[in-house]
């Protein structure tokens, strides 16, 4: 196929304002990734958009299996807040409310 460019499993995203350290979530728009690397900012980095990650959470809330995960790109943490946060995926193991990060599966589409 002609137009085929590529999965969109990876995609380069431009590395934000004070930069991004590897692992760490990133929200341009309407597309979220975790970066693969460490990138200053406005240098190219690129970003999963698909896969499992644990991520760091807003502190005392929890998680059930299955659960819708949004991130707060305010707090670059994931939180079960929906309001004015975005969905990024669902939890693949229970959250506990002292627990420091999240298991979250991707949803790798654009919110």
């Amino acid at each position: 196929m002609k137009n085929y460019v590529q999965a969109g499993k990876t995609v380069t995203f431009p590395a934000p304002s004070g930069g991004i350290l590897s692992g760490a979530g990133l929200l341009i728009g309407s597309l979220f990734g975790v970066a693969n690397t460490t990138a200053e900012e406005g240098d190219p980095v690129e970003c999963d958009t698909n896969g499992v990650f644990d991520l760091p959470k807003t502190a005392g809330q929890t998680f059930a299996f299955g659960a819708k995960v949004y991130w707060d790109n305010t707090a670059k943490a994931v939180t079960a807040v929906s309001t004015d946060n975005s969905l990024i995926g669902s939890a693949l193991a229970v959250a506990a409310s002292g627990d420091a990060t999240a298991r979250v599966r991707l949803n790798g589409v654009t919110i």
